[in-house]
């Protein structure tokens, strides 16, 4: 039997996604790809999944593209037209994007291509100080996948993408920390242990509806060239969790200075207004 590409496994609240091709530095193919789809998908659907953190085994955490056909890699041409071609990384990212739990990426190593452009829709990225990095594609000869033409700029500005984007080079965790690519750098051993001490923070103390909400309405207002589209999202967002459980828990367990027991979940309880 073929050995999973991505393994997982859910403990105390949290899952954990493992990119598992450690013998090419966790090359994305089209097989990581559907399990990788699969795993999101099992993410939302257990309740019992408050967090995910993405991850690599081994010494890297992706290398990008599985390059194994030699230079017909990206040759769509016999098999696709140019209108019905769709990128295997940008159905992955804007899965990622849809996703109702927080995602916590933990780049363990080497990130580059759909492997670092993956990370992008993540709501955290950590870095080991081992990790480099890169959007390699104008050395590849190929274009930005994966909606980074969308999320990069959001992420880092448009400044500092296209430095990274125009020259494609690969660059340290110091110069991704100093950009705003991610938000901690760690020694390799530290790494885990902090994403999981972040996941633990929001799975004890939030309420898992009103971490998805506020996970949908931040990504939504950053393609808003408007502030009435937040006043009227969040209001009607508001006036939906006013009346519910865990709005009631979350005020009683402050004023009886207690940790709040939240008991609606993202399955059942999540407004599907805001999927608009």
């Amino acid at each position: 039997m073929t050995e999973a590409t991505v393994l997982t496994n859910v403990e105390n609240k949290v899952m954990t996604i493992v990119l598992n091709r450690p013998q090419v530095l966790n090359a994305y193919n089209r097989t990581m790809h559907n399990e990788l789809l699969a795993a999101f998908d099992e993410a939302d659907a257990n309740d019992a999944v408050r967090v995910v953190i993405l991850t690599g085994a081994g010494r890297g955490f992706c290398a990008g593209a599985d390059l194994g056909a030699g230079g017909s890699t990206f040759d769509r041409a016999e098999t696709q037209s140019m209108e019905t071609h769709r990128d295997g990384g940008g159905e992955l990212t804007q899965r990622i994007f849809r996703c109702r739990k927080p995602i916590i990426a933990a780049i363990n190593g080497p990130a580059t291509g759909v492997g670092l452009t993956m990370t992008l829709p993540c709501d955290f990225r950590l870095a080991s100080t081992a990790s480099k990095m890169g959007f390699v594609f104008v050395q590849r000869g190929i274009a930005p996948d994966a909606c980074s033409s969308w999320f990069a700029p959001r992420v880092v500005g448009i400044t500092k993408a296209l430095d990274w984007f125009l020259t494609g080079r690969v660059f340290s965790a110091e110069e991704a920390f100093e950009g705003g690519l991610v938000s901690e750098l760690l020694a390799p051993e530290d790494l885990l242990p902090r994403a999981h001490e972040i996941a633990r923070s929001i799975a004890d103390k939030t309420s898992a509806v009103s971490a998805a909400i506020v996970r949908k309405l931040l990504w939504q207002m950053l393609g808003s060239a408007n502030p009435e589209d937040a006043f009227k999202k969040e209001s009607k967002a508001l006036y939906y969790v006013g009346s519910g459980a865990d709005a009631r828990e979350g005020v009683n367990s402050f004023l009886e200075k207690r940790a709040a027991q939240f008991t609606m979940s993202v399955s059942r309880d999540f407004p599907d207004f805001l999927d608009d």
